[in-house]
């Protein structure tokens, strides 16, 4: 069993897919870094949480789904938009991990580019685990909370989720 495993997504929200994700990775490492990428990002359509509410919600699903928590590290990392040091920016962030768990193709090739094992992730219910469909969703009115875990529905309810997403496509046009 591989000792430090690292999982990097944006979580905008945290969904079932994403659970899904952790619960098959720590089946295979000790521990877990998750990163939360675009950590300097929020208040867009495509980025509507902020760093501190995606953590909240990470935290809450873990301990919803009776995740140890102690197995966990999650750890905030802004972009840094120059591809040849993101890898390096990345570990100076997070603790020492041995493998990266990744289906997207530029995380993926930076990481194998910098000597990591990279392991694909097992999709879950793709087409409707995605943040994308879940703010998609929001915004025309449809059922999302079915796609994420109950504690991240009712948070995001909480802290005004719902109309700030809906806030932020609307035109400043009088």
């Amino acid at each position: 069993m591989a000792k430090r495993g690292l999982f990097v997504g944006r979580f905008q929200p945290f969904h079932l897919g994403h659970l899904g994700v952790v619960k098959d990775v720590l089946k295979e490492v000790e521990e877990l870094v998750i990163v939360v990428g675009s950590a300097q990002y929020s208040h867009r359509i495509d980025n509507p949480f902020t760093t501190g509410e995606r953590l909240v919600m990470i935290r809450k699903a873990l301990e919803e789904a009776g995740i140890d928590c102690r197995r966990i590290w999650i750890v905030p990392v802004p972009d840094i938009h120059i591809h040849m040091v993101w890898v390096s920016a990345v570990e100076g962030y997070v603790p020492h991990f041995d493998i990266v768990y990744s289906n997207e193709p530029l995380t993926r090739r930076l990481f194998k580019e910098n000597g990591y094992e990279v392991k694909s992730i097992r999709f879950h219910k793709r087409k409707e685990y995605s943040a994308t469909e879940i703010r998609k969703r929001i915004l025309k009115g449809e059922n999302w909370e079915e796609l994420v875990p109950k504690s991240v529905a009712e948070f995001i309810k909480e802290i005004g989720g719902v109309e700030r997403l809906k806030d932020l496509t609307k035109s400043d046009k009088v």
